[in-house]
């Protein structure tokens, strides 16, 4: 039988980019999407129906042990997306966070001990390194979250490499650093700074941290990443930076922004956007060489250039697409 990839978190901004980039490589695919009563497949329904209708979807949760049993197969890999990912809702609402990113994690392992799966790809995040100690940062940074989220991603990577010295499953863990393009949340904070700057006679725009240095990487060329570990036997029980090498301030890309949009606009700080003093993340700026290194991947949009070119691409897609987008301003970053 064929290897089926079975990715949890497909309605997402990057599990949708990530999906029909994989279709496009001729993977077979099925998709995982969070139940609902609407039956809606989040951004899949973004994508060219030449693409969805190679698709398996199936809805459901990954707290649903049982249901996860039914669903994945002997051989599969499995891609796991699915998480909680908004950092000012886990200050209010940190259970959620447990009961969706740690115990959802726990269950899809826990499968995986029972099939005899080809590959568990487990997505990380940078924020579980905390502010840079060091840069740019190795997979061997102190793991240091400053938030409820990133403590709960961190735990997900604990249990994840525990299933792999434990019960010699194939995990691999890959740790995105802050990935950008079209179809990202407005909760994000390039598409907030866009959303608000394309707004008609528009005169200033409201941010939290403006000094915060971030490592952005293109969102294709994360997905690219993700495939180039689907069958690299190299990267099992490794954890692996997947960044693009180059850092820039939160107000650096709000300038890129306005020129692009050859618009002059004042940012104002708003205090409901900051984090806590203590939970706020400074620095972020990969080292990826040992991504260059094992899953031999470069990224195409790194460096002050490329990551122009990638905001250009973002800032055309939410113009094509701005009814998805009313009333952004409101979100957090």
């Amino acid at each position: 039988m064929k290897n089926r990839i079975f990715v949890t978190g497909s309605e997402g901004f990057f599990g949708s980019t990530l999906i029909e980039h994989l279709v496009k490589k001729k993977h077979n695919i099925c998709a995982l999407v969070q139940y609902n009563s609407f039956q809606s497949i989040g951004w899949l329904e973004n994508l060219d129906k030449s693409i969805i209708k190679k698709i398996t979807i199936i809805h459901g949760d990954i707290r649903d042990k049982e249901f996860l049993e039914k669903n994945i197969r002997n051989n599969d890999i499995i891609i796991n997306l699915a998480a909680l990912i908004g950092i000012p809702y886990s200050f209010t609402a940190a259970r959620s966070y447990i009961d969706t990113n740690i115990t959802g994690t726990f269950n899809l392992l826990e499968v995986a001990k029972k099939k005899k799966i080809r590959k568990f790809i487990q997505t990380s995040t940078s924020e579980v390194y905390g502010s840079a100690k060091f840069v740019p940062m190795t997979e061997e940074h102190p793991v240091n979250p400053q938030s409820p989220y990133a403590a709960s991603k961190s735990s997900c990577d604990s249990l994840a490499l525990s299933y792999y010295y434990s019960f010699n499953i194939p995990v691999t863990i890959l740790r995105p650093f802050n990935i950008f393009g079209p179809r990202q949340s407005p909760r994000a904070v390039i598409p907030t700074i866009i959303s608000q700057a394309l707004k008609k006679n528009v005169k200033t725009i409201k941010l939290g941290e403006l000094k915060s240095k971030r490592d952005f990487t293109y969102v294709l060329d994360t997905a690219i990443a993700y495939e180039k570990a689907l069958f690299n036997k190299k990267c099992i029980g490794e954890i692996i930076n997947i960044g693009s090498n180059f850092e820039i301030s939160i107000k650096d890309i709000a300038s890129n922004v306005f020129k692009i949009l050859n618009k002059k606009v004042k940012i104002l700080i708003d205090n409901k956007r900051l984090r806590p003093s203590r939970s706020e993340v400074y620095r972020l700026y990969a080292s990826n060489k040992k991504a260059k290194k094992i899953l031999n991947w470069k990224p195409k949009y790194s460096g002050k250039m490329y990551f122009r070119k990638g905001l250009q691409h973002t800032i055309s897609w939410y113009i094509k697409n701005s009814k998805y987008f009313k009333n952004s301003s409101k979100y957090k970053i």
